[in-house]
């Protein structure tokens, strides 16, 4: 294990969401606790965030959204399946639930996610490197075949398959929460061979489930990264393509760190939600900055990187 080069992308996602958000994510940022950030393009604060990012530097890829707030195209602002009676977008069961009944216009979904990739190009000047699903519609039947086709079609080349290694495990995952990410890991498991088919590559491990919001502790990020090494090294089957034989590994911890929101600023365009509110994004950044997890990084060989470095 010593003998590991590891790759560690920390991407904070949805950046963007409010100023109080961005803020957290650029304080951890410059601290050099996250080395990565997906931007939501309907998120209240989008146009602060990709100037945040030109200005710090910062490696910015792409937080697709269908599942939050307003979408960014026009024609579908109005009327489309892809909005509940209020004009919103469904919300993030909502969304499945729709999916599950055959209620949503795949050729819609494409629109969409074609017109939030102009947008994240318009507002940065560069197409994303990278691309992922807020609240993971990405991997969703149906859905995966239509995000792949985006992807390859714009030449973006990585994207997040949320499978993670000993999340089954984590006693400390309410039940509720744990049968949504279950749900989520054998979506994931399903959307392999078609990310595979469109030549679409992620890091060999991912990691983010069992340590968001309160869960996480500088302890719990360092036992979930010893799992998934220590299964990736012990010949176990891995959902990512075969690493070559080289022995540097890529991980992503996907995390979420801000000062929490105060309504009505911020949101994708119905205010902010719950999580954003709570002191659990605070928790967050506090513990990505303390001094003994950057420590722990070096004495690991870990390297702290962006996708456009792999």
């Amino acid at each position: 294990l010593r003998m590991l080069q590891v790759k560690l992308i920390v991407t904070g996602d949805d950046f963007g969401y409010c100023p109080r958000r961005n803020q957290g994510i650029v304080d951890c940022f410059l601290a050099g606790a996250v080395s990565n950030v997906s931007l939501l393009v309907n998120g209240s604060a989008a146009a602060d965030a990709a100037t945040l990012a030109r200005r710090h530097n910062i490696p910015i890829g792409l937080h697709a959204n269908l599942s939050e707030g307003s979408p960014v195209c026009e024609v579908l602002k109005t009327n489309s399946s892809l909005l509940n009676e209020h004009g919103f977008f469904h919300g993030k069961m909502g969304f499945r639930t729709a999916l599950s009944k055959g209620l949503l216009n795949m050729s819609e979904v494409k629109q969409e996610l074609k017109a939030q990739v102009e947008l994240f190009h318009e507002l940065t000047g560069h197409l994303p490197p990278h691309m992922d699903g807020h609240q993971h519609v990405h991997v969703l039947p149906e859905v995966r075949h239509v995000f792949a086709e985006v992807l390859e079609e714009y030449g973006i080349k990585y994207t997040r398959v949320p499978i993670e290694p000993g999340l089954h495990n984590c006693d400390w995952i309410p039940p509720s929460l744990m049968d949504f990410y279950l749900g989520v890991e054998e979506d994931s498991f399903n959307t392999v061979d078609v990310f595979k088919r469109h030549g679409i590559r992620w890091p060999d491990i991912y990691i983010g489930l069992s340590t968001m919001g309160k869960n996480m502790s500088v302890s719990n990020i360092w036992s979930a990264i010893d799992t998934a090494i220590a299964g990736l090294t012990s010949k176990a089957p891995s959902p990512a393509p075969p690493a070559p034989q080289s022995r540097t590994v890529t991980i992503e911890l996907m995390v979420h760190p801000g000062y929490p929101s105060v309504p009505p600023v911020g949101g994708c365009g119905e205010g902010p939600d719950d999580f954003s509110q709570s002191w659990e994004r605070l928790h967050e950044l506090q513990t990505l900055i303390k001094p003994e997890l950057q420590s722990h990084y070096k004495t690991r060989n870990i390297q702290l990187c962006s996708f456009k470095d792999l």
